[in-house]
């Protein structure tokens, strides 16, 4: 069998005193980021037209089909 350790447990009255470190913020660098999405939302568009035609497709079939 493994040896048991006894882990050192605070004292209730003893204070707790967290270190503070200041932290810089760079707001110019977020500023800098500024994504182009216009070819993502012609994609989108286009599955979506593509989407639509096959659904229109595919309930026209239905109808002939029967």
């Amino acid at each position: 069998m493994a040896k048991k350790t006894k882990k050192t447990a605070r004292k209730a009255n003893a204070p707790f005193n967290p270190v503070l470190v200041p932290v810089e913020s760079s707001r110019a660098a977020d500023k800098e980021f500024n994504p182009d999405y216009s070819p993502v939302i012609k994609d989108l568009k286009r599955i979506g037209i593509l989407a639509g035609t096959f659904f229109m497709v595919l309930i026209g079939l239905s109808f002939f089909l029967r």
